[in-house]
């Protein structure tokens, strides 16, 4: 009997312990060749990840560039000055389907009864991430490279997007009660018990993100265990995030070594950077701008991560870019006025 349970067991614990693993694969080389940086994944999670990374068609054709300024029609054009009335008015289709619920609609920003107006707190903040949008792909290439983003990136048709953070409430005081951000497991740490007051330190302000030192600890340089955690924290969030493990960075020979890690090690560099710009430039100073339904528990605005834009892909929307249908959102672009040319007299004629 005993041998029996054993036969039927150990074949069900094998399956068990691998299930997350079952099914064909793919590899891709992520670092230096011979160094087993290889980035695994199943192909059922990159159908799911492709399904999930949907881009919608643009509304229609955009023929031209040229012609009237939106300005020309409409009044109470902030930032989008730059556009002909006819590439401003596909563009606003395209937010319409990019972040308005479908309920709503043009209404989700404007007043009908009045377009112009800012009366709407959704005009107020769009205004703002178009500008945002136009400093990303104008200035952050560092990070998106030629990819760029558009509003789709983040909201995905909802108005608020779906992954999104904001400051936690104080631990209680006391030591039964104060488990400072930790021991819960959580998906913001990807569900291990490490802090989960990782946004604020690193995508907000500027602290550095750092595990350890050369130097020993008692010399009073190196990281703090406190700091290691928030900072392996951080990692798993973006390892989540991206749909990848360490390696797609790293060299676990020396997690710490720039000289061994992987490109996409400086291109996450940028992007932690770039997350704190959007937060703190863009986001955070909307504060007076937000209802309470905006807002987190501490009364500040929901702001960006990882997870924000790339949804479970290294690349997100699978690498395609939508700039070259949406080129008014990749810049600002300098209007020139064509005056009529007054040819010169030439004599002879």
């Amino acid at each position: 009997m005993r041998s029996f349970i054993t036969l039927v067991v150990l074949p069900a614990l094998s399956l068990a312990l691998t299930g997350c693993q079952i099914g064909p694969k793919e590899t891709s080389q992520t670092g230096y060749r011979g160094a087993g940086l290889n980035e695994i994944v199943t192909k059922a999670s990159i159908a799911k990840a492709t399904a999930a990374n949907y881009i919608p068609p643009a509304p229609y054709p955009l023929e031209t560039r040229e012609g009237p300024l939106a300005t020309s029609q409409y009044s109470n054009v902030q930032v989008l000055n730059d556009l002909s009335a006819d590439e401003f008015n596909r563009l606003m289709a395209s937010i319409t389907e990019w972040v308005a619920p479908k309920e709503q609609g043009c209404n989700y920003c404007h007043n009908p009864e009045n377009m112009a107006s800012d009366e709407v707190y959704q005009k107020v903040v769009a205004r703002r991430m178009l500008t945002m949008t136009r400093n990303i792909n104008t200035n952050w290439k560092s990070h998106v490279q030629q990819t760029g983003v558009t509003c789709w990136t983040c909201h995905r048709g909802k108005g608020v997007p779906e992954y999104k953070w904001a400051a936690l409430k104080p631990e209680p005081r006391g030591i039964r009660k104060n488990l400072h951000w930790q021991n819960k497991p959580d998906v913001s740490v990807g569900y291990s018990s490490l802090p989960r007051n990782i946004f604020e330190p690193y995508l907000l302000d500027d602290n550095d993100v750092r595990v350890g030192s050369p130097a020993t600890y008692r010399k009073g340089s190196g990281a703090p265990i406190a700091s290691a955690e928030q900072t392996y924290g951080l990692m798993m969030r973006v390892s989540t995030a991206l749909g990848v493990n360490c390696t797609y960075c790293h060299n676990t020979n020396s997690f710490t070594s720039w000289k061994h890690s992987t490109p996409a090690r400086v291109q996450a560099w940028h992007g932690i950077r770039m997350a704190r710009d959007i937060n703190s430039t863009y986001i955070q100073p909307l504060a007076n701008v937000f209802p309470a339904s905006g807002k987190g528990p501490m009364g500040d605005p929901y702001k960006v991560n990882c997870m924000t834009c790339h949804q479970g892909v290294n690349k997100p929307l699978g690498g395609k870019s939508m700039l070259a249908e949406n080129p008014s959102l990749a810049g600002s672009r300098k209007v020139v006025v064509a005056a009529a040319a007054v040819a010169p007299a030439t004599a002879g004629n």
